[in-house]
């Protein structure tokens, strides 16, 4: 199986750091695969559910929130504000985080209290998501 190298970072760790089969990441236009002698490319990454595969076929999924990746020469770097395994999601938090950033969103008035709102309710929901679907 064609590898290629992957560093996935976060303020407060390195969350991977080796040889990975592919890489799913949530962006703007929907999910963007990276696999083995992928062009060189950078793309932003949004709050979702990213998706990779190791060298063994083993595949782990984590909550991702803003960030980048860049593709250059073989190798991936995937730099975002915030990653999270499945296990890591306190379920009822993000609920009640959800809920609060609704309530705000329909209380605020100027377009960047709303884009916050919104922005932590995108994220709220994708940790929901990521830890129903790692059980």
């Amino acid at each position: 199986m064609n590898t290629f190298h992957l560093r996935i970072l976060a303020p407060e760790r390195t969350f991977f750091d080796g040889a990975c089969a592919s890489l799913t990441v949530p962006t703007i236009d929907g999910m963007y695969g990276v696999m083995a002698q992928h062009e060189d490319v950078v793309i932003a990454i949004v709050p979702g559910k990213l998706t990779l595969r190791g060298q063994n076929g083993d595949e782990q999924i984590a909550a991702v929130s803003e960030g980048l990746l860049k593709m250059e020469n073989g190798e991936a770097l995937l730099l975002v504000d915030t990653i999270e395994r499945p296990e890591e999601i306190d379920l009822r938090r993000a609920e009640e985080m959800a809920a609060a950033s609704r309530a705000e969103l329909d209380a605020r008035h100027s377009e960047q209290e709303q884009a916050l709102a919104r922005a932590r309710i995108a994220r709220a929901v994708s940790r929901m998501h990521v830890k129903r679907d790692g059980k």
